[in-house]
């Protein structure tokens, strides 16, 4: 079941979006990128296979998007944004909940779980680690206070997250930590054509592996 509303947040009002049954296992949020919002196809088909998976997912629009800007809001927006999608959901009697999202989505998930936001779990499809060739400006310091398990599900062709650089950073990370590889997927799992394979087959292994993962943390 689709279900959409209206949120009120500190920046004005926000589309959200749920998909799955109430009394569902767990509930999971996954916020869109700096592109676009909430009808972002890998959004949507990540929200609806999660949602067959069993789960309740949460999709929503930060204000830009819902305004039909371009240029992301600042951090602190984008971070009261996502803590009040996290406060309505917490509010309707989510049991386990599992935040994240998509690239700059995760990464503000991981921003508010670090500094006590009250999710269990935190799932990143696409982690910004660094801008493409700019390892300089490492976006990895707030991931050393996180204390919950986190999933990172990564591309070997991501410019914005070179694996090697990844493991270097779990490797400080006090919290548990998984890694699911997408063989030949780059920052939006989009396959090369001389793989053979088709997109939709990269979404559909994102959606298996984020599933067990929560079902084998938390279930």
């Amino acid at each position: 079941m689709r279900e959409n509303e209206l949120l009120t947040t500190p920046a004005g009002e926000i589309s959200l979006r749920s998909d799955g049954d109430e009394g569902s296992t767990a509930d999971v949020i996954l916020a869109p990128g700096a592109g676009p919002g909430i009808e972002h196809p890998f959004l949507y088909a990540i929200a609806a296979g999660l949602a067959v998976e069993g789960f309740r997912v949460w999709r929503f629009n930060f204000p830009f998007q819902e305004r039909g800007r371009k240029s992301p809001d600042r951090r602190q927006v984008l971070e009261e944004t996502y803590r009040s999608v996290v406060d309505e959901v917490r509010g309707r009697g989510a049991s386990t909940l599992i935040a994240g999202g998509k690239s700059m989505g995760g990464r503000i998930a991981s921003q508010i779980a670090a500094a006590g936001a009250p999710v269990d779990g935190l799932v990143f499809h696409g982690y910004p680690l660094h801008p493409p060739g700019k390892p300089d400006r490492m976006k990895d310091s707030h991931l050393y206070d996180i204390t919950m398990p986190m999933l990172f599900v990564e591309g070997t062709r991501d410019p914005f997250c070179p694996l090697g650089r990844l493991e270097k950073v779990r490797a400080k990370l006090g919290a548990p930590t998984d890694l699911v590889v997408i063989d030949g997927g780059d920052h939006s799992f989009k396959l090369r054509k001389s793989s053979g394979r088709p997109e939709k087959a990269a979404w559909e292994t994102v959606v298996q592996a984020t599933a067990d993962w929560i079902r084998r943390r938390y279930l």
